[in-house]
């Protein structure tokens, strides 16, 4: 299966403003080093939303370069308009990526009818493996298993979900109403090994930023068969998902990786820099992992 494991939803670093190009080729070959499954380039974990279009295309074509076909790389190639979605897969099948990662239309509150429809006019146009992107709590809308179940018999190459709901009943529906082989991933570290204990295949984290062989061992572990330790790592990890949105994310991931001396906590407005108090509780947790 080409998007299963732990795949990192990585940061996209920042110096004085601009895209640090050293920093991020540095960042993927940590994750790779450590055993990383995927790398998913310019999602929200990516600031996606303050990239222009040239800098989105440029994430994308790094993350690929860098990757070499060591790990499967799955694009962002989302937007809340499906002529631009469209444009923007295009672009990510042109760059070699392995797959696009396709979220939700956000603020226009499509009906089911209409999510259908986005998804299909992107299946239409391109022929590589999609995955969307379901993350009710920042898009305003909810893809339900019988619409992605629908696109997914319709589509060969809807491949998987992202769902990021954190609801668990959800994410069995979705499970069992989709074809063998489709790739359900957890969208929140939190639910990652409940989801595969229900069949899921993986998660796009946030957590694995800052400890990407942690989450790829406790998805080695289940797939393996040995539970106790899936659950001893997920416990192990739990201060650290928590800590990843005592502020909105990216904040506390990129100022992790800051104190880990990674790269340059910068940010583009409208997020910035973490407040004093919430940064000294994260340096605290980073500290009981003997992360910094």
């Amino acid at each position: 299966m080409l998007f299963s494991g732990a795949l990192t939803a990585l940061v996209t670093p920042f110096k004085d403003e601009a895209l640090d190009e050293e920093a991020y080729r540095n960042f993927i070959e940590f994750q790779i080093t450590e055993g990383i499954h995927g790398l998913v380039p310019c999602g929200t974990t990516g600031e996606s939303a303050t990239l222009s279009h040239e800098e989105h295309e440029r994430v994308i074509e790094i993350c690929i370069d860098q990757a070499k076909g060591r790990v499967p790389v799955l694009a962002g190639a989302g937007s809340n308009n499906t002529a631009e979605a469209v444009r923007l897969t295009r672009f990510a099948q042109k760059a070699g990526a392995d797959g696009a990662l396709l979220i939700t239309p956000y603020y226009n509150k499509p009906t089911q009818e209409g999510l259908y429809r986005h998804y299909k006019a992107i299946a239409e146009a391109v022929e590589m493996p999609l995955v969307p992107y379901n993350v009710p709590g920042r898009t305003g809308c909810n893809l339900l298993p019988e619409t992605l179940a629908r696109l997914a018999k319709e589509f060969s190459h809807i491949v998987g979900v992202k769902e990021a709901t954190g609801d668990m009943a959800q994410g069995s529906k979705t499970l069992s109403s989709c074809p063998a082989g489709f790739s359900v991933l957890s969208g929140d570290d939190f639910t990652a090994l409940p989801l595969m204990a229900l069949g899921g295949k993986g998660v796009i984290s946030v957590t694995s930023n800052i400890v990407p062989g942690r989450m790829a061992a406790m998805c080695n572990a289940f797939n393996k068969g040995d539970v106790a330790e899936a659950a001893r790592i997920h416990h192990e990890l739990f201060p650290l998902h928590e800590a990843m949105f005592f502020e909105s994310n990216p904040i506390p991931a990129k100022t992790a990786l800051n104190l880990m001396g990674k790269m340059e906590a910068g940010l583009r407005l409208p997020l910035c820099p973490m407040s004093a108090a919430a940064k000294e509780k994260l340096a605290g947790v980073l500290r009981s992992l003997q992360l910094i």
